[in-house]
């Protein structure tokens, strides 16, 4: 499949991070501490939009590569860091025969936008080597955040179904669990970020590669 999908027209604002990336990145930060290896620092950005968290983890020493299918997102993302290999590509594209396998492979707020989910977690898989660790995070959805916005009203706002390139699925921890899974990962764990627990704004699963 070509890179031409729907969420190829997505835009961004501009080349910063948003107001998600306050709850998401000092979790990230503390996934990926204890994974750098000696000489294994490769780190591949999976839907890297605007390209402003590869830069951030390209700052803190991490040799990244990413793709998104966003045209807009990738041309704001080379204008501005342009010392980073972030490239036009999907989850539906061969991504590992053209970029390889790495040690980590990171997918924020990617998912939900995923017609296929299947082919996303597959590729997800297949770019993360053996041993490797991939960590995604999607919009939290469960009992009582649900129960909540249908109490508070804001159920129509939550859904966006008149947001153009937005969200066309939502996960609760079940759901994306048996997704990771059948993939093949190993040693599923979730965290709840933004809010507390119940009410959590996302949720970032991190999972491994087996060795075999």
């Amino acid at each position: 499949m070509s890179t031409d999908i729907p969420i190829s027209g997505y835009g961004y604002a501009d080349a910063g991070l948003n107001t998600s990336h306050g709850y998401l990145l000092p979790a990230l930060r503390q996934e990926l501490a204890g994974l750098r290896r000696p000489g294994a620092t490769t780190l591949f950005d999976l839907g890297c939009g605007n390209g402003s968290v590869a830069a951030a983890m390209a700052a803190e020493g991490w040799s990244v590569t990413g793709v998104d299918p966003s045209t807009d997102g990738i041309a704001q993302a080379n204008r501005s860091h342009p010392g980073l290999r972030l490239e036009t590509g999907s989850a539906y594209d061969d991504l590992t025969a053209r970029y390889g396998r790495h040690l980590v492979v990171i997918s924020l707020e990617v998912v939900e936008h995923v017609y296929a989910p299947r082919r996303y977690a597959r590729t997800l898989f297949d770019l993360t080597e053996p041993g490797g660790t991939a960590i995604i995070s999607t919009p939290y959805h469960g009992y009582w955040k649900n129960l909540a916005l249908a109490l508070s009203g804001r159920m129509d706002a939550h859904f966006t179904a008149l947001w153009d390139h937005g969200h066309i699925k939502f996960w609760s921890i079940r759901a994306l669990r048996l997704l990771l899974e059948e993939a093949g990962f190993t040693d599923i764990r979730f965290r709840r970020v933004g809010r507390i627990p119940p009410l959590a704004k996302s949720m970032i699963a991190v999972v491994r590669r087996p060795e075999r």
